[in-house]
């Protein structure tokens, strides 16, 4: 009742000012919460300023990212199929189990097909990878090609895997008067100089198709003269117009019972059964089983070695291993962290996986970009990699400052960088070590990046999805090789950067129906023990100096050829230390009518990609 009056009387104009007392109080009470209010929060912001250390540490309380699926409704369902349709532990080991069998038993039937194989007659059939040769490069074939001989009058049946047209040579390889690099090295047109690439040459000569590989026959056919240059298939043969002791046709052979290349079945198979693990398995564990099918993949088919199965498969054992427990490192710090509670399938098959094979097939998805090694010698000498290379460091840089935006946001953005603090020391003290050089290996940069990773957003699963795909492609392909590398290893067949002879003018004279040429060089630096001599890119000649033990030690070296000889002739020198061949000079050229001179070599841009 008192209520009541209170209220009406509130309600009418203040008659007897009862009114004005409540609405004053009132009045008086909001304005001391306003001023309470400010008052707090002018304490709030009068408090101790944050120091450097603690804004760089991330907001308090973290902020820690997760995926909100898009379109919940479609992908939820997926995500709990399997603990709706299988409650039970021991049933989804059993449907694991018998998905992962399912699977080897398709892989190894498809697998198989790669087995050895015969001929008509029942010689096997030789199995050859993208870059194999009849003639061995940097003067291996010895003097006058002693070690690569026959030349002539024998056959072979030889089986080449799919995609060898953009193989290409990683360091200058002489060719007469031509030095060429980053191109598929194919010499002539249906009958090809004896150091062709063999599989290159068969797709040239339409034996095989670049997309499925094949199988086919070579002959070898001794010295030929004149080899044009054509383009077929995608392949611009390289031309040579004088001789070349060794050649070979390519030729079909029906009596070859010729598998097809494997390789597009066998990556449907696999897309297909890690695709199912990646949908419908809700634990992060399942890491390990798309792991392994991936890594097999890549040891056994995307690019495998030119060796029997059984070869293979110890190969694979080999790299397995060690992969696995740099797998279960990673996994640990990183992938864990990433994949759990995520509870958007779709997105984590699309972005994690699909980056994961992208990665892993990074020597067709990666093929287009012009860095092949990331080594200061094929970044010089590679036409367009310092551009390619300053474009990726751009990306990486953005990469990085997002992925460490989400770090700070989660708190755990110094912890990072102490880490990388950890990595940049090292590979500082990697940068010192005298008498060797650092190669980032891909394995090596996915290693080194996977920790910046660990962060549950849609770009940090894509991330993680690739640089995983390069781990296993490094490893299932080259092993784990050495992060530190001697300057020949790095080196590899490519050039010494080594003292070259100077040739003085050669004495050219004509005995009987002979030109005879006698060349002389500059007097020899002491480091050096002989001198070697090519003529169209075979080793005729090497003498040593201050040699008492035979006649072969003479300054001079004297060429002899018929006057009526059509043919130009290339001829190069280069010192010798040790026994081995250094660097050459650029090709002489001994014309037909016996003149010469020193045109130097030309790097013809049109056999560059």
């Amino acid at each position: 009742m008192v209520l009541v009056q209170q209220h009406e009387i509130s309600d009418e104009r203040y008659p007897k000012g009862v009114g004005v007392d409540a609405e004053t109080d009132e009045e008086a009470q909001l304005l001391q919460q306003e001023e309470l209010e400010f008052e707090d929060s002018v304490q709030a912001y009068s408090g101790p300023k944050q120091s450097f250390w603690d804004r760089l540490g991330g907001p308090h309380p973290p902020n820690v990212q997760t995926v909100n699926p898009i379109f919940p409704s479609a992908q939820k369902p997926l995500f709990t199929f399997v603990e709706r349709r299988l409650p039970g532990s021991f049933t989804k080991l059993v449907l694991l189990v018998s998905l992962l069998l399912l699977w080897l038993i398709i892989f190894i039937a498809l697998l198989k097909s790669q087995a050895a194989i015969t001929d008509g007659t029942g010689k096997p059939v030789i199995n050859l990878d993208c870059i194999d040769t009849l003639w061995r490069p940097k003067n291996a074939c010895g003097l006058d090609g002693i070690d690569c001989r026959p030349f002539e009058n024998t056959s072979f049946a030889f089986r080449c895997p799919a995609n060898c047209a953009s193989v290409k040579v990683l360091n200058p390889r002489t060719v007469g008067q031509l030095d060429v690099n980053y191109h598929n090295l194919v010499i002539g047109n249906g009958t090809y100089r004896g150091d062709s690439f063999i599989c290159g040459a068969a797709i040239h000569a339409s034996v095989i198709s670049d997309s499925k590989g094949g199988c086919g026959r070579i002959k070898l056919s001794g010295r030929h003269d004149n080899y044009p240059s054509v383009k077929r298939h995608g392949i611009k043969s390289i031309p040579f117009d004088s001789y070349f002791p060794l050649s070979l046709t390519i030729s079909e052979d029906p009596s070859i019972r010729c598998p097809s290349d494997p390789r597009q079945s066998l990556l449907f198979v696999d897309v297909f059964f890690t695709t199912l693990l990646s949908v419908f398995g809700t634990s992060p564990a399942i890491f390990f089983l798309i792991f392994v099918i991936i890594f097999a993949h890549v040891g056994f088919i995307s690019d495998p070695p030119s060796v029997l199965l059984a070869d293979r498969v110890s190969l694979f054992a080999k790299r397995m291993l060690p992969a696995m427990f740099c797998a279960v490192v990673t996994y640990r710090t990183t992938i864990k962290r990433t994949l759990a509670n995520l509870k958007a399938p779709i997105e984590k098959t699309l972005l994690w996986l699909g980056g994961f094979f992208f990665g892993a097939l990074s020597n067709y998805t990666f093929d287009w970009i012009p860095i092949q090694r990331l080594t200061a010698h094929d970044l010089q000498q590679q036409p367009g990699a310092k551009v390619a290379l300053a474009v990726i460091l751009i990306i990486l840089v953005v990469i990085v400052v997002g992925q460490a935006y989400c770090f700070w946001l989660e708190g755990r953005l110094l912890r990072y960088l102490a880490l990388y603090g950890v990595f940049l020391l090292g590979i500082f003290i990697c940068l010192i070590i005298p008498g060797v050089s650092l190669r980032i290996h891909h394995y090596i940069l996915a290693l080194l990046l996977l920790p910046g990773t660990s962060v549950q957003t849609r770009l940090s699963l894509l991330y993680q999805g690739i640089l995983l795909g390069l781990f296993v492609n490094g490893i299932a392909r080259w092993d784990f090789d050495s992060i530190l590398q001697t300057p020949g290893a790095l080196r590899q067949d490519g050039k010494f950067e080594s003292e070259i002879p100077t040739i003085l003018e050669p004495e050219i004279s004509t005995v009987i129906d002979r030109w005879v040429a006698r060349f002389t060089w500059a007097t020899q630096p002491l480091t050096v023990d002989g001198i070697s001599v090519l003529v169209n890119d075979v080793e005729r000649y090497r003498g040593f100096f201050r040699d008492g033990i035979d006649n072969n030690h003479t300054d001079v070296f004297e060429w002899q050829r018929p006057v009526k000889f059509s043919l130009n002739e290339y001829i190069r020198f280069g010192f010798v230390r040790g026994g081995q061949a250094l660097d050459y000079t650029d090709a002489g050229i001994l014309f037909s009518n016996g003149t010469w001179t020193m045109a130097g070599t030309v790097r013809d841009k049109s056999l560059t990609f």
